[in-house]
């Protein structure tokens, strides 16, 4: 993929950052230097590797789900500006 005067102009816009025109021509060159590493990546064999979310293998403490109704619903909505029910009262914001 790369990357011309055009569409640099265009990603400026979308991302609402002012470019000046002098500016435009060393852009094209830093985005296509980063798309081509992006694509080197690709390049890269992952066949085997597990998906992780950390380079520290760590697991997380687990506790049991348990269904309560908290137990002091009064005190939960007494600092509400509107309440009916137990319920916090919202304004409508939806026609």
């Amino acid at each position: 993929m790369s990357v011309d005067q055009k569409t640099v102009r265009r990603i400026a816009h979308l991302a609402r950052i002012a470019i000046k025109d002098e500016q435009v021509e060393p852009m094209v060159g830093e985005l296509n230097g980063i798309l081509a590493w992006v694509e080197q990546l690709g390049e890269v064999d992952t066949d085997g590797v597990a998906p992780m979310t950390s380079v520290v293998e760590a697991k997380l403490p687990l506790r049991e789900d348990e269904v309560t109704d908290g137990g002091y619903p009064k005190d939960v909505v007494k600092n509400a500006p509107a309440t009916e029910d137990g319920f916090f009262m919202v304004p409508k914001v939806l026609e």
